[in-house]
C-alpha cells in the first residue's frame, strides 16, 4: 500500500529539494532565494528551466537526467503528487532538480529578472472557460516576462486541441517567434534533433492518451520582453473528449 497524503507531506518537509510556499504562506513570508537559485541551491551557473504544472514530477526528473548541464524546477500546488518526482530525484542523487509547491498564479514571486531560460508546459489544464487561467495566455506571458530571459523559450506539449489552437492564435496575434510546431509529435518527419530527444520522455498519462489514439501536439516559441501582448479574439471548438482526471468544464460548444 502506498503512502497517504499526510505521510507524503511529512516526507517533503524533510526533503532538501522541495520548497513549499503556497499562496497563504508566501503572502506573509518573502521568498529569500528569489534571484539566488544558482548560488544558494544549485551551486552552479547552468541554465534554469521550469516545468509549470509538473504533477508527479516525472517530466521534470526525466528532463534533468537527459540534460545534466541544466537545472530543472518542477512547480505545482499538488504536493501529494509532487512527492513522487521529488523522492525519485533524491533516491537517484539528481542535484540539478528542485520542486516548488506553490500557486502558479504567483510564480513571479519566486524568480528574479533573467533567472530562468526556458519554461515547459506539459499537459496543462486547457481552462476552456477562463482564458486568464490558461498557462499559455497573455496574462501568464506577462508574468513569465518578469523572470524569463529576453527571448526565452516556452515549450507546450498537450493532448488538448483547444489549448493548442488557442496558443497558436495567441502566438500569431503577438507575432512571437515560433521555433517549431507540430500537431502530431510522434509522427512528424520534420522533427529536429533537439526535439527527437524529448520523444524518449513520456508521462504515465501521456502513454495512456497515445494508446487511445490521441495525437500529442507540441510547440516551442520565444517570448521577447518588449511589446504589448494582446489576447486573440476568436472562438475555438471545445475538446470533444475528456482527458484522464479532467472534466470538460463547459456545456458550451465554443469558447474564446
Amino acid at each position: 500500500m502506498g503512502k497517504g497524503k499526510l505521510a507524503k507531506f511529512a516526507d517533503m518537509e524533510t526533503y532538501e529539494n522541495v520548497f513549499q510556499y503556497p499562496y497563504s504562506v508566501v503572502e506573509h513570508v518573502p521568498f529569500e532565494m528569489k534571484g539566488h537559485w544558482h548560488e544558494q541551491y544549485f551551486k552552479n551557473n547552468h541554465p534554469i528551466v521550469l516545468e509549470l504544472g509538473c504533477g508527479k514530477g516525472e517530466y521534470t526528473v526525466e528532463l534533468a537526467k537527459l540534460y545534466p548541464d541544466m537545472n530543472f524546477i518542477g512547480v505545482d500546488i499538488k504536493g501529494a503528487r509532487m512527492w513522487t518526482g521529488a523522492t525519485q530525484a533524491l533516491n537517484e542523487g539528481l542535484k540539478n532538480v528542485a520542486f516548488l509547491r506553490t500557486n502558479i498564479e504567483i510564480i513571479e514571486r519566486f524568480f528574479a529578472a533573467d533567472e530562468v531560460q526556458e519554461i515547459w508546459l506539459t499537459f496543462s489544464d486547457p481552462q476552456m472557460k477562463n482564458p486568464r487561467k490558461r498557462l499559455t495566455s497573455t496574462y501568464f506571458m506577462a508574468r513569465y516576462r518578469q523572470f524569463l530571459v529576453d527571448g526565452g523559450i516556452i515549450h507546450l506539449k498537450t493532448d488538448s486541441n483547444f489549448l493548442f489552437t488557442y496558443t497558436t492564435y495567441m502566438v500569431e496575434k503577438n507575432q512571437l517567434p515560433v521555433l517549431f510546431r507540430t500537431e502530431d509529435l510522434y509522427h512528424d518527419a520534420r522533427i529536429d534533433e533537439d526535439t527527437k530527444q524529448i520523444l524518449a520522455i513520456q508521462t504515465y498519462y501521456e502513454s495512456m492518451w497515445i494508446a487511445r489514439g490521441l495525437n500529442i501536439k507540441y510547440m516551442k516559441w520565444q517570448l521577447p520582453r518588449m511589446g504589448v501582448l494582446e489576447e486573440p479574439e476568436v472562438e475555438i471548438e471545445l475538446d470533444d473528449y475528456r482527458s484522464y482526471h479532467r472534466s470538460k468544464r463547459s456545456s458550451l460548444e465554443k469558447a474564446k
